[in-house]
């Protein structure tokens, strides 16, 4: 009799559960109309913008046609600036609808990955990635500053070899990541991934560079070099992170973004420390590049002694111009803005000095100058 019942009660757990795996079927079902749905409107979305940016690109030549052949009148001429700040601002505006859509790999990440799509359309995920790059360039920062003094403390070709196939390892993951935050929005200059891509090419000439007494001669300095950039490299960890959290915090920056190249003018602060850092390090370059260009004279040089001279002259120059010019870039829009505010200023005072209705507005126009002037 109990085992009756105990089959009776199996029965109706398992009408039950058939209840519930028809409901599952049916969500499934709306799951996956909703999913075919999602995919049409985000390939309408993408041909939109296409078509967005093509009609801008031909307004754009238009414009600048019209501009070269035509006598511009006043009138014209403020209607020719506005239809360009409607074409940034247009701009800015697409870039920001792209981040919600999947994106096509570069390249490089069609080569490596294959046809895989990379493209993250969740914001807190995109965020969660971003913070999972800037953990992983510091854990191996940490690791690769330990091997480094290891390695002059120890002269041991074992330790040499973990440490260079790290480095080969690191620059490898790293342009990946970097490729993958390119295609999720990330605004990082293309200096800097290159630069990756020469780092990688360089160590894996370091580590396949044959043990002898031209190695030997350089090893140190080299090992210095590293222990140099691994400090510097940390310092400006901590500047990015915090500036990217602030950036985040005000709503000015993308979330994906790498804020090597971007700063404000509060942020010149925390620069005016990094910069010489950053230019020692740069001329640590120059000197490992010197250093190997006398190495090439030894009678034991081999092939990886002149490639390696070029590698570090290559990054020395790139690395050098392209933070002077952003340098350049920023000083000039820093001052452009300070001239803007003081035009605004004057024109409030002219205005206010014109056109007074009483001691009160008068005084109220004074604040508001003061006001801007202090911001």
């Amino acid at each position: 009799m109990s085992q009756s019942v105990d089959v009776d009660e199996l029965e109706k757990d398992w009408s039950e559960l058939s209840d519930e795996f028809r409901s599952l079927e049916a969500a499934n079902q709306s799951y996956q109309e909703l999913h075919e749905r999602l995919e049409e409107m985000q390939e309408k979305c993408t041909k939109q913008i296409q078509h967005q940016r093509y009609r801008m690109r031909q307004i754009s030549k238009n414009l600048k046609t019209f501009m070269t052949k035509q006598r511009l009148t006043h009138t014209n001429k403020e209607k020719m600036t506005q239809l360009e700040k409607s074409i940034m601002k247009r701009k800015a505006q697409i870039h920001e609808i792209e981040q919600g859509l999947p994106q096509q790999n570069s390249r490089y990440l069609k080569i490596i990955l294959g046809d895989v799509n990379v493209s993250i359309l969740n914001r807190n995920d995109k965020i969660r990635y971003k913070d999972e790059y800037e953990k992983f360039k510091l854990i191996l920062n940490v690791i690769g500053l330990l091997l480094s003094f290891l390695n002059i403390v120890y002269n041991y070709r074992a330790l040499e070899l973990v440490f260079l196939f790290l480095l080969v390892w690191y620059y490898c993951t790293l342009t990946i990541r970097e490729s993958i935050l390119k295609v999720n929005g990330s605004r990082i200059k293309g200096w800097w991934r290159l630069h990756h891509f020469i780092s990688t090419v360089c160590a894996g000439v370091l580590l396949v560079w044959p043990q002898g007494e031209p190695w030997q001669l350089f090893r140190t300095q080299f090992m210095y070099f590293n222990v140099y950039i691994s400090m510097v490299q940390y310092m400006q960890f901590r500047y990015q992170k915090g500036v990217l959290y602030r950036l985040k915090a005000l709503g000015e920056r993308h979330n994906m973004d790498i804020t090597i190249e971007g700063f404000h003018s509060w942020m010149w602060r925390g620069l005016k420390f990094l910069f010489p850092f950053l230019f020692v390090g740069y001329l640590f370059q120059f000197y490992n590049a010197f250093t190997l260009y006398h190495l090439t004279n030894h009678p034991d040089a081999t092939w990886q002694i002149p490639v390696l001279s070029i590698l570090f002259l290559i990054l020395f120059v790139g690395n050098s111009l392209t933070t002077l010019m952003v340098i350049l870039q920023k000083q000039t829009e820093r001052t452009e803005n300070r001239y803007r505010l003081m035009s605004l200023i004057a024109s409030k005072r002219q205005k206010n000095v014109r056109q007074p209705t009483n001691d009160d507005e008068v005084d109220g126009g004074k604040g508001d100058a003061d006001s801007a002037k202090s911001k």
